[in-house]
């Protein structure tokens, strides 16, 4: 029986055709203005609205009826599910997507414990195996057994939206400010964790590319660059710096934008990079 990948769009999957994919949208609030990621909202509309705002925007998890719907839709196409979620430890998307699949059996739900795309490569691999004509359950397994490789690192320009966000204290944002500190965060166990930081946008990118070559990248699996908007020069330079990471080994870099559900958090300028540990 074919397989059905359901994601949400804090996976930054856009325009990305493949039949066998669905992606459901996450609200984004900004005041009494409620949008929907990827259908309503474009990346560079979002993030002139964030600069626009005094606050940050709310994003909220695809409801339990989405989900059931889309189910439902797998189910008369003649097709199993496979989900891949939003971490668990950020959003309720999981738990919906959980909360719809009770007593359905042909519906199997991943916990992605990431996000961005950390969790965009985890998608990837499902529809590799779904390709392959694997069984959903046998998809399931595989992506619980993989996701511990999964690495998603992001260089930000600022701290302030970490600030605005409550993630660290004023005092710490402003001297970061002062000094141009560049932080480095990751997903780990499910959460955002702070890498390290770097006095100035050089520095901070030979950080990242030291992390990069810390765990290196598993080629035969997904992997992706990206970048929220005004980062794509930054993005260039970090290419630049890690070519001895890429020359010879792939023909084109992966890059992708980055929306709402990472981009609230880390604001403009900041790249990132996901891809497979090799084992």
């Amino acid at each position: 029986m074919a397989t059905r990948i359901i994601t949400d769009y804090a996976s930054d999957i856009v325009d990305f055709p493949n039949p066998n994919l669905t992606v459901l949208p996450m609200t984004v609030a900004f005041g009494d203005t409620v949008y929907h990621d990827g259908v309503d909202l474009t990346h560079e509309r979002f993030f002139d609205l964030l600069v626009e705002s005094d606050e940050l925007p709310t994003t909220g998890a695809v409801s339990p009826g989405v989900f059931s719907q889309a189910y439902d839709e797998a189910r008369t196409a003649g097709e199993d599910v496979v989900v891949v979620a939003l971490s668990s430890k950020v959003s309720a998307t999981c738990q919906s997507a959980c909360l719809a699949a009770e007593g359905r059996g042909d519906v199997h739900v991943v916990d992605s414990l990431n996000a961005c795309i950390g969790e965009r490569a985890l998608v990837e691999y499902a529809l590799m195996l779904a390709e392959r004509g694997l069984p959903a359950a046998d998809i399931a397994a595989q992506l619980e057994r993989a996701r511990s490789r999964v690495r998603m690192l992001a260089l930000l320009d600022t701290l302030e939206y970490l600030r605005r966000g409550g993630r660290i204290g004023s005092a710490a944002a402003a001297a970061g400010a002062l000094l141009a500190l560049k932080p480095v965060i990751t997903m780990a166990n499910g959460e955002a964790e702070l890498l390290g930081k770097a006095r100035g946008s050089k520095n901070a990118r030979n950080l990242l590319v030291e992390l990069v070559k810390e765990h290196p990248i598993d080629f035969a699996m997904p992997f992706s660059l990206a970048c929220t908007a005004g980062g794509e020069a930054m993005l260039k330079k970090y290419v630049r710096d890690s070519s001895d990471l890429w020359e010879g080994i792939v023909d084109a870099l992966p890059i992708c934008s980055v929306g709402a559900t990472i981009g609230t958090h880390v604001g403009p300028g900041a790249i990132a990079v996901a891809y497979f540990e090799r084992e």
